[in-house]
């Protein structure tokens, strides 16, 4: 792997008590590029600007996929991944249905381990605190040709962040647009499912609420996820989430969680999961919590539910399915607990 270092780093002019999401990168970045038919030179070169032919496939016909990661610091400096074989397979999966090419797990893993030891300095200790990862995939094929490109390149850029979202969180349950439809693209990270939602969450925050769930293209009738996060319903004592199908994204932080509550007894369905039924359980008392699950947001509560002009507002509990969930993930995450799963994975460089 090549490896040409920045001259010097713009570290000591970031404020990382006052990060905007995703807005401030670190000194480096990861590169690969696919030409005839093969992945070739790996290299870590500053983080900088690309040059792109106006004409390249993917400004046309949207050929990108991507994942969202983290690293975290523990209080001894050491830097852990979480479950990154899984964000691996999945990015492959993703790539697969918009007719790209995989990439081998070993340039993934070992590009990405030289990359966060050589920008270890920008993870700060504390829960709370990490670099958000962000490997993604484009067509940069020359050319306006509607076909699937045959070149690519791979990336991975890094952003020091804190939390994603800070105050309530109500969101509203889509009557009219849906994510995905099945046979789509719902399953994978490809860029176009977050274009074409930003419209009705434009619309679903002018009338007061931070995200969307959203509901099947067939009948409007079953949630699905909401915004960036798959969603939990508690119901009684029942934590209830949708199966994940070709519609739905395979959270990882879903996986975990619902794997976490199952060994602490609760009570898991995954299951289809009706609007109705949300809202008639509130009614009777017994929606006692909402939350939604993703790398970003890790577990982030959800304060209130809008449907049909009226907003749902959930009762504030005390030892919460959301908190305890919390807890348990982020104190693996961060090494502050044993980790039975062994989704800790701890980041070595390949050529220390």
């Amino acid at each position: 792997m090549k490896i040409e270092r920045a001259q010097s780093s713009k570290i000591h002019s970031i404020d990382f008590n006052n990060l905007s999401f995703g807005q401030t990168f670190t000194d480096h970045m990861f590169v690969c590029d696919y030409i005839d038919g093969e992945w070739v030179d790996p290299r870590i070169i500053p983080y900088q600007p690309i040059q792109m032919d106006p004409s390249a496939s993917v400004l046309h016909y949207g050929q990108a996929v991507f994942e969202g990661m983290k690293a975290y610091k523990d209080d001894t400096d050491r830097v852990w991944l979480f479950r990154p074989e899984d964000n691996h397979a999945r990015i492959n999966k993703s790539a697969a249905r918009l007719a790209m090419p995989e990439f081998p797990k070993d340039l993934f893993m070992n590009g990405m381990n030289e990359l966060l030891s050589m920008d270890s300095d920008w993870i700060k200790p504390g829960i709370g605190n990490s670099l958000y990862v962000r490997p993604f995939v484009f067509a940069n094929q020359a050319g306006v040709a509607a076909s699937a490109s045959n070149r690519y390149s791979f990336m991975i850029i890094c952003a020091p962040v804190g939390a994603y979202y800070s105050g309530e969180i109500n969101v509203l349950v889509s009557e009219k647009f849906s994510r995905a439809a099945s046979g789509g693209v719902g399953y994978a990270k490809a860029a176009g499912n977050y274009a074409a939602a930003f419209y009705p969450t434009q619309l679903a925050q002018k009338e007061g609420y931070q995200q969307i769930i959203w509901t099947d293209a067939n009948t409007h009738e079953y949630l699905e996820e909401s915004g960036t996060m798959n969603v939990f319903f508690r119901i009684d004592d029942t934590l209830i989430t949708a199966p994940t199908t070709d519609t739905i994204l395979d959270g990882i932080t879903r996986k975990s969680v619902i794997q976490i509550a199952k060994d602490m007894g609760i009570s898991v369905e995954v299951r289809p999961v009706k609007v109705a039924e949300v809202i008639e359980a509130h009614k009777a008392g017994r929606l006692k919590e909402i939350f939604g699950a993703g790398t970003a947001v890790v577990i982030s509560p959800i304060h209130g539910i809008g449907f049909q002009g009226t907003k749902h507002v959930l009762p504030t509990i005390e030892n919460s399915y959301a908190a305890m969930l919390k807890e348990k993930v982020v104190h693996i995450q961060y090494n502050k607990s044993e980790d039975p799963y062994q989704w800790r994975k701890e980041v070595v460089a390949v050529n220390a």
